[in-house]
Order: C-alpha cells, then structure tokens, then sequence
C-alpha cells in the first residue's frame, strides 16, 4: 500500500507498506527495523513477535523519542508489561498497533514535527 504522494526531503517517511516489506523514502526493507524522523536503523534484530525482547524495548527507550510506535506485524499484539519495563521505566510514551497502522501513524507524526520512532515488526 502507497501512503505518501509526495516525500519530504528531511525526513525519512514511510512511502509504502506490504506484505514483507516496508518501503523508507523509495528505499525498500525487508527486515524489522526502526525509523526515527532523521535515520533508519536496519539492525532491529526482531525476527518475529515471538523473539521481541526486553532489551528490545531497552534499546528502544535509549533512543529518547517521547513516542514510540511499535508495528507488531500483520495484526495487533501485545507484548508483555515486563518485555515494556524500560519505556515504561524511562517514562516514554508508546502505542502497540499493527505494523501497517504503525506506518500510517508514524507517518503523520513525524510530518508534524513530533518527537517519534517506530519500531516496526517485518514478518516473514
């Protein structure tokens, strides 16, 4: 699915969502990953919902966003509070959704200039 018509050259914008894949300004990921409105890190090394992690969530937190998105793949699921211990801890704000609504609301966010990362879920 397409979500923007036009990308913005100073931030990185969810240009389309699938089955698979999320696509980042035209380039396309095949792997979980996190997207913060100034970079992309490729190395979220969440392979499934099966194998998120409480230092998943830790790293999560280091990164310091006020909110954090976390796409759990094709449906909605929700972790664990022990597997949420450091952004709960570290007083963030974070919202579980599915990984295409993640993208979506990611999306509009980070376009109004918010404080945001989402931690996306690719499955496979």
């Amino acid at each position: 699915m397409k979500l923007l018509l036009e990308q913005n050259p100073g931030l990185e914008l969810i240009s389309a969502q699938g089955p698979g894949y999320v696509e980042i300004n035209g380039r396309r990921y095949e792997n979980s990953l996190i997207v913060l409105p100034d970079r992309v890190l490729d190395d979220w090394r969440v392979t499934d919902f099966a194998s998120l992690a409480a230092a998943n969530c830790t790293r999560l937190a280091e990164l310091g966003a006020a909110i954090t998105l976390i796409g759990t793949g094709e449906r909605q699921r929700f972790p664990s509070p022990a597997l949420l211990r450091g952004l709960i801890e570290a007083g963030r704000g974070f919202e579980i959704m599915d990984t295409a609504a993640a993208c979506r609301t990611y999306n509009i966010l980070a376009s109004e200039g918010r404080d945001v990362c989402a931690a996306l879920l690719i499955e496979h």
